[in-house]
């Protein structure tokens, strides 16, 4: 190993943008900062462009990089998912000593960090899987960071983080949120819940242009007024921002974007880790496959040759009533989207032994993350009163807040589906209202047609047991 002095209080490898970033929102806050990049090039650009704004150490060797930062190091590693940490890590380890903590920054899937965490465990290492969220911005001004670990390695951690991260009342918007993939698997969710938000709001715009006839930059001013109330959030203020924007050519800038959305696999993994645990986030999973079926050009280009547009369309006639309808819509449906995501992460915490707080994760979701709202407040609040709340839903607060919006979210929903707009996110979260306060399901008859042909059994609702009929035979009814 290099005779390097260690004088860094932690270190950072994987310069790209959000890694960067990173280090300089440390440096900023007195931190001295070992960095470390796969291609130099990126180091020296860093000391080089932004070197003044704090004390940073350079390696371009990853011996050099280990032996300038105080033992127990802490290192962090913000690379892409998958692979190439697993790389880092590999050429990490050989080079700590026991005690030292590995932080995996990245969007890691939590069954990775789980596997990572037990690996390096029986090295003596202790293994973070750490979520932060905010984009390239909350990570140089403050993003909020989901902590997932062991308390030993939060001790080291903590008083960093909680320096470096957003800051709403003054509370840090960080926290630690369990041990091993606690920290990963919360982040997981909480971009299906951003999912599930973004496409609220491109349905809600999807609905307004093309039920109102209006144009983006008069829309823009639609969500700007809305972010003066309870919508009040960072992605209806980015919406305004992005509909009242033109391009060099002074065309409305969303109309030269191409419709079809990427994603990176969280909002996947989300609903993928949902259908394990048996929880119904429906407004996350619409809100994913409807980037899918942005993406299947070709399917979209067919269709559109062989149907027609839909003609019948009811006018409107009270325009500030509807624009009004649709607020109260996107508000309901988002409710239940985030109702969803926290049941998610109450059984994800539930089934691994967890212990999360959710009120724990309203608060530090306030500010610096991308699903910042003045709505999480009222979930922080909620928690505060009702820790082992059932859902969200029936919360005084958000149950008056669905009933107060049911029937313009009725109304949006059917004038949506007259027009032939496409809304999976509002139709779902509707639809998952429905079934909750629903007296009686026809999932009855789903467990008798499974009893028929498969005599899976079936529970009765007059006496206690288990019973199957014999279908075959003389229709008798037994206990299994």
């Amino acid at each position: 190993m290099s005779d390097t002095k260690a004088t860094a209080d932690i270190g950072l490898t994987g310069l790209a943008v959000m890694g960067s970033n990173l280090a300089r929102n440390m440096a900023r806050h007195g931190h001295t900062v070992a960095v470390h990049n796969r291609t130099t090039k990126r180091m020296t650009a860093l000391l080089e462009e932004h070197g003044d704004e704090g004390d940073f150490v350079g390696s371009e060797s990853m011996e050099g990089f280990v032996a300038s930062i105080k033992k127990p190091r802490a290192i962090v590693i913000m690379v892409k998912a998958g692979d190439p940490t697993d790389a880092v890590v590999d050429e990490l380890v050989p080079l700590l000593d026991e005690g030292d903590i590995v932080v995996d920054a990245g969007n890691a899937h939590f069954e990775d960090t789980l596997r990572r965490q037990q690996a390096l465990e029986e090295k003596g290492l202790h293994f973070v899987g750490m979520g932060v969220s905010g984009g390239e911005e909350g990570a140089l001004n403050g993003p909020s960071i989901m902590v997932g670990g062991s308390e030993h390695a939060y001790e080291t951690l903590g008083p960093i983080v909680e320096d470096i991260a957003a800051q709403v009342d003054g509370t840090p918007c960080a926290t630690h949120v369990g041990p091993d993939g606690a920290g990963h698997f919360v982040k997981m969710v909480h971009n299906g819940i951003e999912y599930a938000d973004m496409q609220l709001i491109a349905e809600a715009y999807d609905i307004l242009r093309n039920v109102l006839s209006k144009e983006p930059a008069e829309l823009a001013g639609i969500f700007r007024e809305w972010n003066e109330g309870d919508l009040d959030s960072f992605l209806i203020e980015l919406t305004a921002a992005v509909l009242e924007h033109e391009d060099a050519a002074g065309q409305p800038f969303v109309d030269v974007v191409a419709d079809a959305a990427e994603q990176k696999g969280t909002g996947r993994w989300t609903v993928q880790s949902a259908l394990d645990l048996g929880v119904p986030v429906t407004g996350i999973a619409e809100a994913t496959f409807a980037r899918s079926v942005s993406g299947h050009t070709e399917q979209r280009e067919a269709a559109r040759k062989v149907f027609d547009q839909t003609s019948d369309t009811p006018p409107v006639d009270d325009v500030d009533g509807f624009v009004e309808d649709v607020r109260a819509a996107l508000y309901a449906a988002k409710v239940v989207a985030y109702a969803q995501g926290f049941d998610q992460i109450v059984a994800g915490s539930d089934e691994h032994g967890w212990d999360v707080s959710p009120g724990d994760l309203a608060t530090i979701w306030r500010g610096g993350c991308i699903i910042r709202a003045k709505f999480l407040d009222r979930i922080r609040k909620a928690y505060e009163v009702e820790p082992d709340l059932t859902t969200l839903m029936t919360q005084e607060y958000f149950a008056q807040a669905l009933k107060d919006g049911e029937a313009g979210w009725r109304r949006v929903v059917s004038t949506a589906t007259a027009y032939g707009i496409p809304v999976p996110a509002f139709g779902s979260s509707l639809s998952y209202f429905d079934a909750l306060r629903r007296d009686r399901l026809p999932a009855a008859l789903i467990q008798a047609l499974r009893d028929n042909f498969g005599a899976h059994t079936y529970q009765r609702v007059d006496r206690e047991g288990t019973f199957h009929t014999l279908w075959a035979g003389d229709l008798s009814e037994i206990e299994s």
